[in-house]
């Protein structure tokens, strides 16, 4: 592989990490416009839909024949697959409902432990000295860009269970993204998985959605946490994983966690301290430790 193209990569990842780590602040936005979270991801996710078949037309008109068809099967797994993509997006719009995005995007970085306790589970061994060495940064950090040894702060505990629930949900896309039909098209991919996230929005807006559906919703911020959430993020990490590597693509994507809080502090202003970016990057340090191979070969 040619330093070009893994430089590409690296800019491929970066800048769909970084645009991932816009999202919260402008749901943080958008609920302060009076938008509900049902009607948040509603928008998102409808559009997302639409903007994913366009890709995808695209895509075959281009490609003619050449596109690989998901089989009945592929769309099952795919969309159940899905369903854990729906949540992790209810997850964390309700978590910043309630927390500040700094402490909600430290919170959904608890993937980092729990993946290597999935992982744990799943194949019936150990984990390495690296990867617990990392799990115990993490935990480190995360006290610290929380700042919960501060006793002048008093977090909800709603925020703090559906931060936690996020993270779970998005160990459990993670893992099953890469691993279900991977002989076809990233787009087509993305699409069923979509549909099968939509199911959980909807059902979760048909049940919450107490007063009538603000179609203004659409306009002015669904087209943004479209793009920003399900469009440019995973087209431009499915085009840099390939050309960086899972190792390098995971420290390089760990960019989404400063991103994020640097949003919050610039349009929310959001008070982020020294103790907390400290934190931060201790998370972003235990990512890099748990990707990087320090074995010297012979």
């Amino acid at each position: 592989m040619s330093q070009n193209n893994v430089l590409k990569g690296v800019f491929l990842v970066a800048l769909g990490a970084t645009t991932y780590g816009m999202l919260a602040t402008f749901v943080k936005m958008a609920y302060s416009e009076g938008y509900t979270t049902a009607e948040v991801t509603t928008s998102q996710f409808v559009l997302g839909i639409i903007g994913i078949l366009i890709i995808n037309a695209f895509q075959k008109v281009k490609n003619k024949e050449k596109v690989v068809k998901a089989t009945s099967k592929n769309i099952f797994h795919l969309m159940l697959a899905g369903t854990s993509l729906g949540m992790t997006s209810l997850f964390y719009y309700l978590a910043v409902k309630y927390i500040p995005v700094s402490i909600g995007i430290v919170l959904l970085m608890q993937t980092v432990w729990m993946g290597v306790l999935l992982e744990m589970i799943l194949e019936k061994k150990l984990p390495s000295k690296q990867k617990v060495i990392a799990v115990f940064i993490v935990l480190i950090g995360t006290v610290l860009a929380t700042n919960i040894i501060n006793n002048d702060i008093v977090l909800d505990w709603r925020g703090i269970v559906w931060g936690v629930l996020a993270a779970a949900s998005f160990t459990t896309t993670m893992f099953t993204a890469n691993r279900i039909a991977t002989g076809i098209s990233s787009a087509q991919r993305s699409l069923y998985m979509l549909l099968g996230g939509a199911v959980i929005v909807f059902t979760f807006g048909f049940f919450t959605q107490v007063t009538p559906f603000n179609l203004t919703i659409f306009l002015k911020w669904g087209i943004v946490l479209s793009l920003f959430g399900t469009i440019i993020p995973p087209l431009l990490m499915n085009l840099g994983f390939p050309l960086t590597g899972i190792g390098l693509g995971s420290i390089v994507s760990a960019l989404e966690l400063p991103v994020s809080v640097m949003m919050a502090y610039v349009l929310l202003n959001e008070k982020v301290i020294l103790i907390q970016w400290i934190g931060i990057v201790l998370i972003i340090l235990a990512i890099i430790i748990m990707n990087v191979n320090f074995k010297r070969k012979n």
